[in-house]
């Protein structure tokens, strides 16, 4: 939470009807509004349920990290403060989870549909897994299918087993958005149980001027956009032995990935930025020469290194992509 007093109690509140089963840490992550009273307010109210952690500006990636830290729930999730969770829907994601950890081998990672929640929308888009995931039991990366642009496995689909994350030192860049593209892609090769029930939790609110997804805020933070996508490189690049299926899907999340930053470099339409897509090019060709090949010789690849009109035609269908990942206009 930072500067979120004129919406966090909406997502608190989402999240209350967990009782005591449910462990809500708000971290005010350095605001600079009533956001620090707002959560002192709710750990007073609901003690044993609620707890405020206050730490210096770090960014979304150290609220995330700080969350984890002061964690003491058998699984972690992470639910941004302008955003919130489906009544109905989080009752039965409880009561799943309250069974799962009497399994004798844990779960690793629980999926479900969530929600755009887009100011002026007259349909509410749901991004939903049911036509690639096994419903409603137990299953491994050997049985997932065929991902769509639009179907990836973000934060807001996925829950960890908190002990997973921690198992190999799980930890988010400070001052970094678009993070969430990390969250939900550096755990994957760690998580082989994987339940998936087919259901509306979370709803992801898009329409604040000030949203890092906004394209021309994007163009600004550029820098961050491409440090991630450099993170989400050297994760694919140094695991070894991926599952096929796993695999795939994480180079297609790489090239769309890819694509944001590239499209992002080409609309700012400056030299300096041009210049910055070439060197992440020859960062991921460094990285993994195979990786770079597959990737460049893509749909989203060529079209985002072809030049003249061509390559600009292109990179219009490409930004076409882009919005349906982010969700905004």
């Amino acid at each position: 939470s930072y500067n979120s007093m004129d919406y966090m109690r909406n997502c608190i509140e989402s999240l209350l009807p967990g009782g005591e089963d449910v462990e809500i840490l708000i971290v005010d992550d350095g605001s600079k509004d009533d956001t620090p009273a707002i959560a002192d307010e709710y750990q007073e109210k609901y003690p044993g349920i609620v707890r405020a952690i206050h730490q210096e500006n770090g960014g979304h990636g150290e609220a995330v990290n700080a969350g984890l830290r002061n964690a003491t729930g058998f699984f972690y999730k992470v639910v941004d403060s302008d955003d919130w969770v489906d009544a109905e829907s989080y009752q039965k994601i409880l009561a799943f989870l309250k069974e799962a950890i009497k399994e004798e081998e844990p779960l690793d990672m629980l999926l479900s549909n969530y929600v755009y929640e887009k100011v002026g929308a007259k349909h509410k888009k749901v991004i939903q897994y049911h036509s690639i995931l096994p419903e409603n039991r137990y299953f491994g990366w050997d049985e997932i299918g065929h991902f769509h642009a639009s179907q990836n496995i973000l934060m807001h689909s996925v829950i960890y087993r908190t002990e997973l994350l921690r198992s190999f030192h799980f930890e988010l860049p400070k001052h970094t958005f678009y993070v969430d593209n990390l969250f939900s892609y550096k755990p994957l090769p760690y998580a082989e149980t994987i339940y998936y029930m087919d259901i509306d939790l979370y709803h992801y609110y898009l329409g604040r001027d000030d949203q890092s997804v906004n394209e021309e805020i994007m163009i600004r933070r550029i820098d961050q956009q491409i440090r991630v996508n450099k993170l989400m490189i050297d994760t694919i690049a140094g695991v070894k032995n991926l599952n096929k299926n796993l695999r795939s899907y994480m180079l297609r999340y790489l090239d769309i990935i890819m694509a944001v930053s590239s499209i992002m470099l080409i609309r700012s339409g400056t030299e300096e930025n041009l210049a910055k897509k070439r060197e992440l090019w020859r960062y991921l060709k460094n990285a993994d020469a195979g990786i770079y090949r597959k990737l460049y010789l893509s749909i989203l690849g060529r079209g985002v290194n072809l030049p003249g009109k061509g390559g600009r035609d292109l990179s219009v269908s490409i930004y076409k992509v882009v919005q349906k990942f982010y969700g905004f206009n």
